[in-house]
């Protein structure tokens, strides 16, 4: 159909650079279409781009492969959203407050006024404010409410979490996308609130919850209570540590990462075992994955602390997604730790995607970012047909009286114009080609 509505999204994580294209179905839904992914383990670090021609280059194969994709091809990306997710990203807690006449509505413009006060207060010259996310609004002093608008009070005091990294983070993806490779950036989104939009229902949000996305280099939570986020923070801790740890005994990273996937357990096993790989204890390569997979657990458990929560608080427990909440026993342990309840974090039924793709659990957060490109109001297309775009037609000219100066004139022209009329759009370089 012609006017469907494309969306395509990027992610650059600690590991790996993948692109993905969603279509808006009619009825509000969204379809996945496609998805690639590039590895780019030593470029990226810590969801932070080192390497900027090798980034770009990754980012070219994996639209390049897209692109190529049965369903996509011919069609072009011609724009791109991108989601953000770095080691620096958390969020910081401020409180704005206004001054009203007495019985004054609280209203959508009032609000907008309080967010972007917040969004102007300051903060370390080390760090960028990207979101101003609010938490709770008291109208009149003492009405504590979840959306004030309607409300009607003399005075209005809202708390917000400030979303805030280092200033050079946004900078440097800018650079990388539109100026090496030259494709638009549609819009910015932070994965770690888009994820929890997505992932999280409104009564998990109500009655507490952690969301807690484990990424390679870096695990991200978010804690919710009162319908409202209220903690922010991203650890530098990631299922790459692990991997790295069991390098230490000689391994490859590739077979370290292998052996940590298929075999690798963080619940301490009961038996003790006395195999040997190539001269490698399974037991030394078991207690190093049980060991670091015990501090990460303790340390996202530590953030409902630095929160000013309780355990008690999360009534809904905790939620993980990401690529490292695959390992074996990884759920479990910090249902142990933490007495809380824990599950997986699943698409909700309004994402149509294949069976392959809703099984990866480090595709959960670019869909949350396609998603939330498809919720802009925004008709424009992230995909394009240049087959569509057909030549304007030439003009006649017709000759005019004197003939004898008008055909001088006209042979010139159309020279000219077999010069450079037969031009063959086909040999024009793909801007997305390997």
């Amino acid at each position: 159909m012609e006017n469907e509505r494309y969306i395509v999204a990027l992610e650059i994580s600690s590991s790996k650079v993948m692109a993905m294209i969603g279509r808006a179905l009619p009825n509000g839904e969204l379809e996945i279409i496609a998805s690639e992914r590039e590895n780019c383990v030593e470029t990226v670090r810590y969801g932070e781009i080192k390497n900027l021609e090798e980034t770009s280059i990754r980012i070219r194969q994996v639209l390049g492969k897209l692109q190529r994709k049965p369903g996509i091809s011919p069609k072009e990306i011609k724009s791109v959203y991108l989601g953000l997710s770095c080691r620096s990203l958390r969020s910081i807690t401020v409180n704005v407050y206004k001054k009203l006449p007495d019985y004054t509505e609280i209203t959508d413009d009032i609000i907008e006024e309080l967010k972007n006060e917040a969004l102007r207060k300051d903060v370390a010259s080390s760090l960028k404010v990207l979101d101003a996310v609010p938490r709770k609004y008291l109208v009149g002093g003492r009405d504590e409410m979840i959306s004030p608008r309607g409300a009607v009070g003399d005075s209005i005091s809202v708390d917000f979490d400030l979303i805030v990294c280092r200033p050079d983070i946004e900078r440097i993806l800018q650079k990388t996308v539109q100026e090496k490779l030259g494709i638009p950036i549609k819009g910015i989104f932070i994965t770690a609130l888009t994820t929890g939009r997505l992932v999280l229902s409104n009564e998990q949000k109500r009655l507490g919850c952690m969301l807690v996305d484990m990424g390679a280099e870096t695990t991200t939570v978010t804690i919710y209570k009162n319908a409202h986020l209220v903690y922010f923070a991203t650890l530098p801790l990631g299922g790459r540590n692990i991997t790295r740890d069991i390098t230490s005994l000689n391994i490859l990273e590739e077979r370290a990462e292998e052996i940590k996937r298929t075999s690798g357990n963080a619940i301490p096993r009961t038996i003790e075992s006395r195999i040997v790989y190539h001269g490698v204890s399974d037991a030394d390569v078991s207690n190093m994955i049980v060991a670091r997979s015990e501090e990460i657990v303790v340390n996202i458990l530590e953030q409902i602390n630095y929160a000013g929560l309780k355990r008690s608080d999360l009534g809904e427990g905790i939620v993980c997604i990401g690529g490292a909440s695959m390992l074996n026993g990884i759920l479990d342990l910090l249902a142990n730790k933490s007495d809380l309840p824990v599950k997986r974090g699943k698409l909700p039924s309004y994402v149509r995607c294949s069976e392959t793709i809703s099984k990866q659990m480090d595709t959960i957060e670019l869909i949350s970012v396609l998603y939330c490109g498809m919720e802009i109001n925004d008709i424009d297309s992230c995909l394009y047909n240049p087959q569509k775009i057909e030549e304007e037609p030439e003009e006649i000219i017709e000759e005019v009286e004197p003939a004898k100066k008008s055909k001088g004139w006209f042979s010139k022209f159309s020279g000219l114009k077999n010069m450079f009329g037969n031009v063959d759009d086909e040999d024009q370089d793909d801007a997305f080609s390997n």
